[in-house]
């Protein structure tokens, strides 16, 4: 099967993403967006995350129009607080430290940008970890998994055992919305839904 053309470009260098929209037949290319993520003052978490999404897509596209243009981006929210990539290990065991036991919220925002503007949707899903014990997530930091995940966890990976309960968007808590993501596709009319060569 000869690989399609690419009908969309995504702003982002997340392998997750990229197989995500593999996954729902999407023929893409991939640019990493470089931004400035810093949150904004009295900015909500919802605020923040589809701002970061649009800013992602818009700074692509203000580079290359050739293709309509998808932003993403995903954050943990645990009473208020924003908790995406860790800086350093103390960070990211504060983090598995506080999602321990808990529910916590997931954000995850999907914009598209092309001629007509950028439209935004946000994907909200809730997880309830189990108990942790201070070696498990001692164990867990040191397989690298955390290093580079919101909320210094990958629900794909072996932080699954971890996870007692997924109300919401399993898509969305790996970093793309596919629900959400396909909606704003097919409102754009860039095609998906077409196996693609592996």
């Amino acid at each position: 099967m000869p690989t399609p053309p690419p009908v969309l470009c995504l702003a982002s260098a997340s392998p997750r993403r990229r197989a995500l929209l593999a996954q729902i037949g999407v023929a893409h290319i991939a640019r990493g967006a470089d931004i400035d993520e810093t949150a904004h003052p009295g900015e909500t978490p919802r605020d923040y995350v589809a701002r970061v999404a649009a800013t992602k897509a818009r700074a692509i596209r203000r580079a290359d129009a050739s293709l309509p243009v998808l932003g993403a981006d995903t954050i943990v929210v645990v009473d208020g607080a924003l908790f995406g990539k860790p800086a350093g290990r103390a960070q990211g065991l504060a983090m598995l430290t506080s999602l321990s036991g808990r529910s916590h919220e997931v954000l995850s925002a999907v914009a598209l940008a092309d001629a007509r503007g950028v439209a935004i949707a946000v994907s909200a899903s809730a997880v309830r970890f189990r108990t942790l014990t201070v070696e498990e997530c001692q164990d867990y930091w040191e397989s690298g998994e955390p290093h580079d995940k919101a909320g210094a966890y990958a629900i794909q990976g072996l932080a699954a055992a971890f996870i007692e309960s997924l109300d919401g968007s399993y898509s969305g808590v790996m970093g793309l919305p596919l629900f959400e993501t396909a909606a704003l596709l097919r409102a754009a009319g860039v095609p998906y839904g077409r196996p693609l060569p592996s």
